[in-house]
């Protein structure tokens, strides 16, 4: 029997289950693929980040309800807690505002409007990530591989099975964790070194004698500088999260091997992670000044706003996580194309062929 067109980012030898067995939906997601995306050559290949979007709405339509259901158990209770801020005390907030404030005065960067919003900002995100870390590594994580493993299950053209993914995550939730911290790690040496730099930078200018404007457009521009940098370092992470899912490798191994894999197509990924920031910056200001801030009314539309931007923002993340899947396979399709002798074969497979995994003896991915 001729398989149906449709696109598998497995990069090894694949064999099909017969077409009886397969869902309506994921028969339709097999026919429905792009033309340049075949049954044959087991790749997604993209060039941009709208056909990566494009591709992850398609995989979203043909598992709806696997995708709604972590979005719903998994990513939307941390959602409402960072956007609450509701384990934020804003005393310790205000307190290290001011401490960043002094460093700045103190290395001869002028306090202008912009340097006491940057300073308040990044205090309340540094607080509000070390007292959301708990929900980070634990539901944020899953949810994460969750993600991964239902579009590795969607190519594979199967449903999202929850004991098997137990079964799953039981057997990587080690190396997942190890390599979140060493990308934790990774963040945080980046914005200290930028820290630093800065407070380098501008004290230097100040002890030579520049204009405290001239110092301050200096802090701007070594800010646009590490913004690429900062976003270089994020995809990096992010894609080092999906490669320790799919494959077994985990903390440097994991993040080497990203950095390798997202040779040629930084730029697609420099544009994902631009979509997805501009679209969480914009629904937590929607939260601050429509339920945090009462600037009109009575307040009564809190009751339903609230909530919904939740799953809005939820929605965001979860389209995100999917996105850096998705531009998983297709970095493995592109580094197949130029001759790549990276490793390729996805540990799915044998992590449910153990006795323990299932009394099924059919493989839970090709």
């Amino acid at each position: 029997m001729e398989s149906p067109k449709g696109p598998s980012p497995r990069l090894n030898t694949i064999s099909l289950h017969k077409e009886k067995n397969e869902t309506p939906d994921l028969q339709t997601f097999g026919q429905e693929l792009p033309d340049h995306v075949t049954r044959s050559d087991h790749v997604f290949q993209s060039t941009s980040a709208l056909e990566i979007l494009r591709e992850t709405v398609r995989i979203l339509r043909y598992n709806l309800s696997g995708f709604m259901a972590i979005g719903a158990l998994l990513i939307c209770p941390v959602s409402a807690v960072l956007l609450s801020n509701v384990l934020v005390d804003q005393s310790i907030v205000k307190r290290l505002a001011i401490r960043l404030l002094l460093v700045a005065k103190s290395s001869g960067l002028p306090l202008r409007p912009f340097v006491e919003h940057s300073s308040q900002k990044f205090s309340e995100m540094a607080i509000s990530t070390t007292m959301c870390f708990p929900l980070y590594i634990t539901l944020l994580l899953i949810s994460k591989a969750a993600v991964v493993y239902s579009v590795d299950c969607t190519y594979s053209r199967k449903k999202f099975d929850s004991s098997k993914f137990y079964v799953i995550i039981r057997k990587i939730w080690r190396r997942i964790v190890s390599t979140y911290l060493l990308a934790c790690t990774v963040i945080v040496g980046c914005l200290t070194l930028f820290l630093v730099l800065l407070a380098a930078v501008s004290s230097l200018l100040s002890v030579i004698g520049f204009f405290p404007d001239f110092i301050a457009y200096t802090a701007i521009l070594i800010g646009l500088f590490f913004s690429v940098f900062f976003a270089n370092a994020i995809i990096i992470c992010d894609l080092s999260m999906v490669i320790s899912v799919l494959e077994d490798v985990s903390g440097s191994e994991a993040l080497l091997r990203s950095t390798v894999l997202i040779r040629g197509q930084t730029q697609v990924g420099l544009m994902i992670f631009l979509g997805s920031t501009i679209g969480m910056a914009l629904v937590e200001g929607l939260f601050e000044h429509r339920v945090k801030t009462l600037s009109y009314g009575d307040g009564s539309s809190r009751i339903w706003e609230g909530p919904l931007l939740v799953l809005m923002y939820s929605f965001v993340v979860l389209i995100d996580f999917m996105m850096s899947t998705v531009f998983y396979f297709s970095c493995k399709s592109y580094s197949l194309e130029n001759g790549s002798s990276i490793e390729c074969q996805s540990v799915l497979e044998a992590l449910t062929a153990s006795p323990i995994a299932s009394d099924d003896p059919s493989p839970l991915v090709h």
